[in-house]
């Protein structure tokens, strides 16, 4: 069972704000995944990727928050700080589990949503395991962004990973808060990055209307022009068979 300490709890608050200065605009949910293992020489090594849903009335696709510097035009040396001290704080936390000499997970999964904050602790045995990094990446994605099989490999490693499902069922434990509250204040000047996108977006927008205005004038402008003709033609065929 689970032992939750101050200090985890201070990490947990920690990983939420980096999050939250990670994603640079309106936000639904976020989905992470992080894995932490000791290799050979007993160095930390492991990976992590992350998603987020942005806030929408129609449901969106996952942005992969790697993405964002390019998207948002952010600076990316600065935000990959952010993305670095996020993966350190969560070596941190295994490193609570180990001062607490509790049970040592290989990998966690952080979503946040509805207002929740829940971490899954998973003790698969990634080293041994048959399933590489980029295979473990699309079963996740499948299981928690519910995504995938686009891609003929992706299908292949689904099918497998569906067949075998009852077989290898993960081993896990749950510890779940409510969302740690933080004033949306990006502290690698996301808001400024945000305002200029937004005029560029605004600025397209208004290019595309203008575009737009124009097509629908002209178009206007044929369709009136060949009523026109084609009032005109009746005029003169009915004038032909008066005369005639």
């Amino acid at each position: 069972m689970l032992r939750t300490t101050k200090n985890m709890r201070d990490k947990y608050e920690k990983i939420q704000n980096c999050l939250f200065d990670l994603i640079p605009e309106r936000w639904e949910e976020i989905y992470l995944y992080a894995s932490v293992i000791e290799d050979e020489n007993k160095e930390q090594t492991g990976e992590m990727y992350f998603y987020y849903f942005p806030k929408s009335l129609l449901k969106k696709k996952p942005v992969n928050v790697y993405e964002v510097p390019k998207k948002f035009n952010i600076n990316e040396s600065e935000y990959l700080k952010i993305v670095d001290n996020l993966y350190e704080i969560i070596k941190e936390l295994r490193q609570d589990f180990i001062d607490t000499e509790q049970r040592l997970w290989t990998n966690i999964t952080i979503s946040i949503r509805s207002s929740k904050f829940k971490i899954e602790f998973f003790y698969d045995k990634i080293s041994r395991e048959e399933y590489s990094s980029y295979v473990r990446h699309v079963i996740w994605r499948y299981n928690y962004l519910h995504l995938g099989g686009e891609l003929k490999e992706e299908r292949k490693i689904l099918n497998k990973y569906l067949d075998n499902a009852d077989d290898k069922k993960q081993e896990k434990e749950e510890y779940e808060t409510g969302m740690y509250m933080k004033a949306l204040n990006n502290i690698v000047g996301f808001d400024k990055e945000i305002k200029v996108a937004q005029e560029r977006q605004k600025e397209q927008e208004q290019r595309i209307m203008e575009i737009e205005e124009r097509k629908n004038k002209k178009m206007q402008e044929k369709i009136k022009k060949e009523e026109e003709k084609r009032l005109k033609e009746e005029e003169k065929n009915k004038n032909q068979i008066l005369k005639n």
